[in-house]
């Protein structure tokens, strides 16, 4: 009996001949072998990088390693929002410290950061307000002064201009209007309004009373502005110490961070720049992106150039910001600034915005060195209090008072409107907003309760009580009378005037109620064993909840990675299904071409498997040769991707996926281990059917072929 080494002394000459006897076979198939492979080092780079870039945007921005919230919510938790742009609903957790405790004792467990994720709307005010402030600020100061009073009557000035081009717009829009609409009284009133407020008259007797004509202007004039003053804002409600601690990604760009136990906002900066910016300067800052990060040109770009086209009716808005001494210092500062011989201020603006491939850049610097320094670029800035409102649980409307401290991005995400929207408050007004319990409402409660006399009533006595047949004594001598509620009302009004002044201890912060909660891991690469204890730790406290890893809490865009990873493996499986069959037919003609030589090898004492381990050598050896050659090409590829600058991110939704502004793939071990595993796999399957053939050819029939 021949010893192994014996064999494969023998076989691998005979095996290697064969292929080099037929290169055009091996070529053949080693071509497929060598795409494939190509493919799936290149497509397992890819989506290895967007699995791992995709990981630290969720991780490092909202969600932790695990998250936690109520088994009871009809919804499954979703940090981004779900399709349309909705909050999950979740069933609150109605004590947090509880659940902190519980979990404190879990081994790998961190941290535990609370969390209520929800949307409000905030009022931004609109230009009107924003004058009516200015002037308001020198009716406080006594307009005296040289210098105050030159302000003081700048303002008016503006203001009177205001409120007649409210007057002219809203005449000019009333010819679209049913007519019936305008002869209500509500309708007549405002008109009448709008004219005083337009008139000589009103104007000249402004100082004999200007506190009550400023209360005028704003209650009567200001709200039939057609300017937008409210907008949409989606944001976090947390532990702001503990977020800054479990969450590396975030910074604040502009501001300062919320001072410890102070109420107040962090505004997301990509959220300002979209929504609380200058229209004018968001689209100045939109072509400019598209040119410079994109390649994109004006004059071939029809989105691009009907953006030029809107900065022409963006004027309107730059005019109310200015009064009359800034617009005059604005017309100077253009006109030197362009070289322009126009003297009136709207031309000025039309000249600076008629924008092409060759002048964009230098008006785009005119604008935001000569005319930005005199307009109030956002509607909400760093030190402003703002005001949000949402509807409570019980479906009336709540609103609170917070300070705006800064602005905040995270880090990697700066252009993702998944996370660069999110702003970050604190949770005690969260809960105050929400209308879930606090302490200072328990405590406003209990003051409104005491000054009215209210007391607790059981419910079996609540008729007596109401009615009198308890036998508490009744007054003959009452008389009925008015009710004194300024008290009570005042104390709701301080309370709400108030709120982003007080203080909270982190006590209130704990013993309170919050929708999740993000784990933050010592170990993540033990996730799978962190979330097995956390789920046995809660279910031994009696807790019902859920507990779910990052890419499910993060809802659709989660799912990103595994729907990428089906197709990719798709497409593998597709070509290497075809290079199978290729690959088979090949080695079947090749096979039939060889029975005399296989027939003469079964003559001089070959055995079946000595057959079978010569084809399945040739296949697998142009397979593993033609693999290692597709995956080299595949690392060589990478790197010429990662030295072009990767794949850029073409809008938002790429930007997160990619965690930055392009995506550079790397390689992992453990890839290219699967894509010649795959080789070598599709190789000996593709040549087992050939070889079962080449098995049962005898030597007689190999003596026939030769005739």
């Amino acid at each position: 009996m021949r010893s192994p080494i014996g064999v494969a002394r023998l076989l691998f000459p005979i095996a290697f001949r064969n292929l080099f006897a037929s290169k055009a076979r091996s070529f053949t198939v080693g071509g497929i072998v060598l795409i494939g492979s190509l493919v799936v080092v290149v497509g397992s780079a890819v989506v290895d990088t967007i699995d791992s870039s995709m990981r630290g945007s969720v991780q490092g921005s909202l969600a932790g390693h695990l998250q936690i919230y109520s088994a009871r919510s009809k919804d499954e938790l979703s940090l981004y929002g779900k399709m349309g742009g909705q909050s999950s609903q979740l069933e609150p957790i109605e004590e947090f410290g509880a659940l902190r405790r519980v979990l404190a004792h879990v081994p790998n467990v961190k941290d535990v950061v609370p969390m209520g994720i929800e949307m409000a709307m905030v009022t931004t005010g609109n230009e009107f307000d924003q004058a009516l402030e200015k002037l308001r600020a020198d009716v406080r100061q006594g307009a005296q002064g040289p210098g105050i009073a030159a302000r003081y009557e700048a303002h008016k000035a503006h203001l009177r201009r205001m409120s007649a081009l409210l007057r002219d717009e809203i005449r000019d829009a009333s010819v679209l209007t049913d007519p019936e609409a305008l002869k209500g009284s509500e309708a007549v009133r405002e008109r009448a309004d709008r004219e005083r407020a337009a008139s000589d008259g009103f104007w000249r007797g402004f100082d004999a009373d200007p506190l009550a004509n400023l209360e005028f202007l704003e209650n009567r004039i200001a709200p039939q502005s057609l300017s937008n003053a409210y907008t949409m804002i989606r944001y976090v409600g947390t532990d702001l110490e503990s977020y800054q601690r479990a969450f590396d990604r975030v910074r604040v760009v502009e501001g300062t961070a919320i001072p410890r136990g102070q109420r107040g906002i962090l505004v997301g900066k990509l959220f300002a720049e979209d929504w609380l910016k200058l229209r004018a300067a968001r689209l100045l800052d939109r072509i400019a992106d598209a040119r410079t990060n994109r390649g994109r040109r004006i004059a071939t770009d029809e989105e691009l150039h009907r953006w030029v086209k809107e900065l022409q009716g963006q004027k309107r808005e730059i005019l109310l910001q200015l009064d009359p001494m800034q617009a005059a210092e604005a017309t100077a500062r253009l006109r030197g600034a362009l070289g322009s011989q126009r003297t009136e201020l709207p031309d000025l603006l039309g000249e600076l915005f008629v924008c092409d491939d060759r002048n964009f850049d230098q008006h785009r610097a005119i604008f935001y060195r000569q005319l930005a320094p005199l307009l109030q670029l956002y509607s909400v800035g760093v030190g402003d209090v703002i005001t949000l409102k949402a509807p409570s649980r019980s479906g009336y409307m709540n609103s609170v008072n917070l300070k705006v401290y800064g602005f905040v991005e995270f880090r990697g995400l700066e252009k993702s409107t998944a996370a660069g929207y999110l702003s970050i408050m604190d949770l005690v007004s969260w809960r105050d907003l929400y209308g879930y319990m606090t302490a200072e409402k328990a405590a406003e409660i209990g003051d409104i309760k005491s000054r009215a006399g209210a007391r607790e009533v059981e419910r079996a006595n609540a008729e007596a009580e109401l009615f009198g047949e308890s036998g508490a004594p009744v007054d003959e001598n009452a008389r009925p009378g008015r009710i004194e509620t300024p008290a009570i009302a005042g104390t709701a009004a301080r309370g709400a005037g108030s709120k982003h002044h007080a203080t909270y201890s982190q006590e209130e912060i704990d013993s309170g109620v919050v929708l999740n909660a993000a784990v933050v891991l010592r170990d993540p690469a033990r996730t799978r064993e962190a979330m097995r204890d956390v789920k046995a730790a809660l279910s031994s406290a009696h807790m019902d909840m859920k507990v779910v890893g990052w890419q499910e809490a993060a809802g659709a865009l989660g799912q990103f990675v595994s729907l990428a990873r089906i197709i990719l493996f798709t497409a593998v499986f597709f070509v290497f299904a075809v290079a199978l069959v290729i690959i088979n037919n090949a080695m079947v003609m090749a096979t039939l071409q060889r029975v005399k030589e296989i027939g003469t090898l079964r003559a001089i004492g070959a055995q079946k498997r000595f057959i079978i381990a010569m084809m399945l050598l040739e296949t697998s050896a142009v397979g593993l040769a033609f693999g290692a050659a597709g995956t080299l090409l595949g690392v060589g590829a990478v790197a010429v991707i990662r030295l072009a600058g990767g794949f850029p991110a073409t809008n938002d939704t790429m930007y997160f996926f990619f965690s930055g502004r392009s995506l550079l793939p790397h390689l992992g071990g453990l890839s290219l281990a699967i894509s010649l595993a795959i080789v070598f796999l599709v190789s000996a399957l593709s040549s087992l059917y050939p070889a079962l053939i080449a098995t049962r050819v005898t030597p007689l029939e190999a003596m026939q072929s030769d005739d």
